[in-house]
C-alpha cells in the first residue's frame, strides 16, 4: 500500500466515525430527557406516599429533601445532568423541574427546562 491509499482509508473512517458520532450524541440527549421523566415519575409516587403518611405534599421549602427525612427515598436523584431537581409547591400542586443540560431556567435542545407538569411526548397526553 502507498502512503496515499493509507491515507484515503484514514480518512473514509474518519468521516464514518464522525457520522456515527454525531448520530449517538442526538440519543445521547433523547435518552437523558428520557430518563429526567422516569424521575419525574418516580419522585411522583414517592410524593404520594408522603402525602398518604403526612396528609399534604412537602411545602417548597422542605422540597423533596422530605422525601428522604421521612425515609421515603434514602437518597435523591440528581438529573441526567447532574444538578438537583428544583421542587416547587403551589397551591398544593407539587412540580417538580429539571434545567436541562445548561443548569440554568430557559434553553433549548439540550438545555430545554423539564417539568413533570408538562405532556410527555412519548405517553401521547399529558401525564
Amino acid at each position: 500500500m502507498t502512503l496515499i491509499e493509507i491515507m484515503v482509508v484514514i480518512t473514509i473512517l474518519g468521516l464514518i466515525m464522525a457520522a456515527v458520532g454525531v448520530s449517538v450524541l442526538s440519543q445521547l440527549d433523547e435518552a437523558k430527557q428520557r430518563r429526567a421523566r422516569m424521575d419525574f415519575h418516580a419522585l411522583r409516587n414517592a410524593l404520594k406516599v408522603y402525602y398518604a403518611k403526612k396528609g399534604r405534599f412537602p411545602d417548597t421549602a422542605t422540597g423533596l429533601r422530605g422525601l428522604v427525612e421521612h425515609h421515603i427515598l434514602e437518597a435523591l436523584p440528581r438529573d441526567p445532568w447532574g444538578n438537583e431537581y428544583v421542587y416547587l409547591n403551589e397551591g398544593g400542586k407539587p412540580r417538580i423541574t429539571s434545567y436541562g443540560g445548561d443548569g440554568t431556567a430557559g434553553g433549548d435542545g439540550n438545555d430545554a427546562d423539564l417539568c413533570s407538569c408538562d405532556p410527555d411526548p412519548e405517553a401521547g397526553t399529558g401525564s
